[in-house]
């Protein structure tokens, strides 16, 4: 047991630091759980805990350290400056994330997929294309399930496909994945980091303990350097890279390898999530060949660019996951013809005007809301027809209202929810719902 006898504390009582208790225990240790919330609303995790063995402390009684620490296991959402983290880190003991402390504990081949946007889909595709070709793999880590909760898995795993975000790679040490993949860079989370280059370096980890033995699938558009892993570069957009782009194939070193208007995805944003995917793959001795059936019968996740039934000739894309100006950028760059967008959200410190440009390009009108809805307006209002709603429901109205026939309503925030909703997914479902309630009270008719 590798943990036989250690006194490990784990910071934080969601997902991942559960699974990393779970994991510290199953391998010997001592483990305590600490949580700042009230102990009332973690009465059943708690409960949970206590039943198999690990302490939980809560509330104030949360951030004292026990004696003699021998690792802390921080949980991606707590940033080192919060007080839980200063106080156990005054005790001396090593701090590590749960995706570094499952790392150390496994023994698969490892893929890790980061970036701005496009990680969830490119690690359900990849691992998607994997079990097609039969190879078996598992998603996990910022996406699925918990790292350590794999690690603690039976099943014969082949690869651990693995998301990551900046928040899991600040907190690794010895974490070298076999194959790395950045999809992409854009402001973001300026809310936890000082400065744009923070944020880049808490990324760039992902190479930190790459060597030339392992691969990096990167985008050819991010100038990145100091990467040891051989390269293998992707661009929809333009033709200096390995995987290209050109109408509606996509191609690798110049030659087809597939038909991206036979799949179920849509826009040049997503081709370049299968270029990822399938270079990645193709690290693993995977042919390009063999991933084909599992590429045509690929579904991406809800709330990414999904459309959904329209009427009255309008149709309506929801991209509810599109929580900062990059994705919403990508949304429109990869739409034919101009949209009806019903953009805005919690105000996170996101610059609108920097996206001005795609927007006149690709927008016919505008339809604002939430706590950023004032700024949209300032921002697009002498450029192009823009309103502000109340709520989603009077937005998708005055969306529909915009809307001409052959036209598409593009819900596509380009921030998070958490002004009006509890998180993308509830703003996407609550989008969905609206536009079905009126399909269904119209009878398709507008």
């Amino acid at each position: 047991m590798k943990d036989k006898g250690k006194r490990i504390a784990v910071l934080g009582g969601g997902t991942s630091g559960i699974a990393a208790a779970r994991l510290a225990l199953a391998g010997g240790a001592l483990v305590w759980v600490f949580d700042t919330a009230d102990a009332t609303a973690l009465s059943n995790t708690r409960s949970a805990l206590e039943t198999s063995g690990i302490e939980m402390r809560c509330g104030q009684e949360a951030l004292k350290a026990p004696d003699n620490i021998d690792l802390i296991v921080v949980s991606p959402g707590i940033d080192r400056s919060a007080l839980l983290a200063t106080n156990f880190l005054a005790t001396g003991a090593p701090m590590i994330g749960e995706i570094e402390f499952a790392f150390q504990r496994d023994e698969h081949p490892v893929a890790a997929i980061t970036g701005t946007n496009g990680k969830t889909t490119t690690t359900e595709l990849l691992a998607h294309l994997l079990n097609g070709s039969g190879r078996r793999a598992v998603a996990a880590g910022n996406y699925g399930k918990p790292y350590s909760e794999v690690v603690m898995e039976t099943n014969a795993w082949e690869v651990v496909v693995l998301e990551v975000s900046s928040f899991q790679l600040e907190e690794i040490d010895t974490f070298r994945p076999d194959v790395s993949v950045w999809m992409n860079f854009a402001p973001d989370h300026m809310d936890r980091y000082r400065t744009l280059d923070e944020y880049r370096q808490a990324k760039m980890r992902i190479f930190e303990n790459q060597t030339e033995d392992d691969t990096a699938i990167v985008n050819a558009v991010d100038s990145l350097e100091g990467i040891r892993a051989k390269q293998i570069r992707f661009s929809a957009f333009g033709e200096d890279a390995d995987f290209t782009y050109e109408a509606g194939e996509i191609l690798y070193h110049k030659e087809v390898i597939t038909d991206f208007r036979s799949t179920k995805l849509h826009g040049r944003h997503n081709a370049e999530n299968v270029m990822a995917a399938m270079g990645a793959a193709h690290a693993f001795e995977i042919s390009f060949r063999s991933m084909e059936d599992a590429l045509v019968q690929y579904e991406a996740p809800p709330h990414r660019c999904e459309e959904i039934s329209g009427f009255k000739g309008i149709s309506f894309i929801n991209d509810s996951k599109a929580t900062n100006l990059h994705a919403l950028n990508s949304s429109l760059r990869g739409q034919e013809a101009k949209v009806v967008l019903i953009a805005g959200g919690k105000d996170k410190g996101l610059d609108y005007g920097e996206i001005t440009r795609t927007i006149v390009e690709k927008v016919s009108e505008v339809i604002a809301i939430g706590e950023m809805a004032d700024a949209i307006l300032g921002n697009w209002q002498d450029r192009l027809p823009c309103r502000k709603a109340d709520s989603l429901k009077q937005a998708v109205d005055l969306a529909i209202e915009a809307a001409k026939p052959g036209q598409a309503v593009l819900f596509s925030p380009g921030t998070s929810s958490f002004d009006m909703f509890q998180g993308y997914i509830e703003r996407g479902e609550s989008f969905k719902s609206i536009v079905d309630g009126i399909r269904t009270q119209t009878g398709g008719q507008v």
